[in-house]
């Protein structure tokens, strides 16, 4: 399981012309699965997105997790927006066409897909958004920082 995290102060996801899911201040995670992903990838892999100290503090050091930051604000609460993106399972080691060879297909991301959205709305108490598996979305973000980590369940750096 892959996940691209970004900070964000907005970020919003579109279907043929229609918003599907936007959020204020948060994180934007970009998720792609393999065949080869699991429950316990799931687990790992939002525990290790909700305990990451990505936010500023009072002092401007990045020090606050986005449940962190949830307690301590009283104004705009942060959110996650959920994107699906089998891009992140590319190969580019041959020739110039990406192959998405390593990249679950439907019968097998769309239940991870479905489960990993299902365990951040359980874990995480603020609002968790999505886009939709499969469909040709737009994703507008401003990226705050800019801070963008990217995350392999299989590779736990």
């Amino acid at each position: 399981m892959r996940i691209v995290i970004q900070r964000v102060t907005q970020a919003s996801v579109s279907i043929d012309g229609g918003c599907t899911g936007q959020i204020g201040k948060g994180l934007l995670l970009l998720v792609g699965f393999e065949a080869a992903d699991t429950e316990e990838d799931i687990v790992w892999t939002v525990r290790k997105t909700l305990q990451l100290r990505i936010f500023d503090d009072a002092k401007g050091v990045m020090n606050l997790s986005l449940e962190d930051l949830l307690v301590q604000t009283e104004n705009e609460k942060p959110s996650i927006l959920v994107v699906s993106q089998f891009t992140l399972h590319a190969s580019t080691k041959k020739g110039n066409r990406p192959s998405y060879i390593r990249a679950a297909p439907p019968p097998i991301a769309i239940p991870l897909y479905e489960s990993f959205v299902q365990q951040l709305r359980h874990s995480f108490s603020g609002k968790v958004e999505t886009g939709r598996f499969g469909a040709e979305m737009q994703v507008c973000l401003t990226n705050d920082g800019p801070v963008t980590i990217y995350i392999d369940s299989k590779n736990k750096e």
